[in-house]
């Protein structure tokens, strides 16, 4: 498909789904920013399996696609020595809400 009917076709979509998709500068590895029309459901209470040696429990969050939110349910990573791992959040602003990524710090 020729690109200049593409790009249309990807942002009309995008919009039928309920969100925007725009590139933001805010974004520190140059991602796209997806912006949900609600707020996130409250968390999803997770039982914990036991612990693992050398891993972190990264809990699970809410996602946006499709139009409506998803639970994408927590995991163990591996931990990395001197850091500390910083979950998802999801923040409320002009174009509605998005979601910052969890990262190590």
């Amino acid at each position: 498909m020729h690109r200049s009917i593409l790009s249309p076709l990807l942002l009309a979509l995008a919009l039928a789904t309920g969100c925007a998709v725009t590139a933001s500068p805010a974004q520190a590895r140059g991602g796209v920013v997806i912006y949900a029309p609600v707020a996130p459901p409250p968390l999803r209470a997770e039982r914990m399996p036991p612990p693992r040696m050398g891993y972190v429990w990264v809990g699970g969050s809410w996602t946006w696609s499709h139009g409506r939110y998803h639970w994408s349910p927590g995991y163990w990573s591996r931990a990395r020595h001197g850091r500390h791992y910083m979950p998802p959040r999801w923040e409320h602003g002009r174009r509605g809400w998005h979601r910052r990524d969890g990262y190590w710090r």
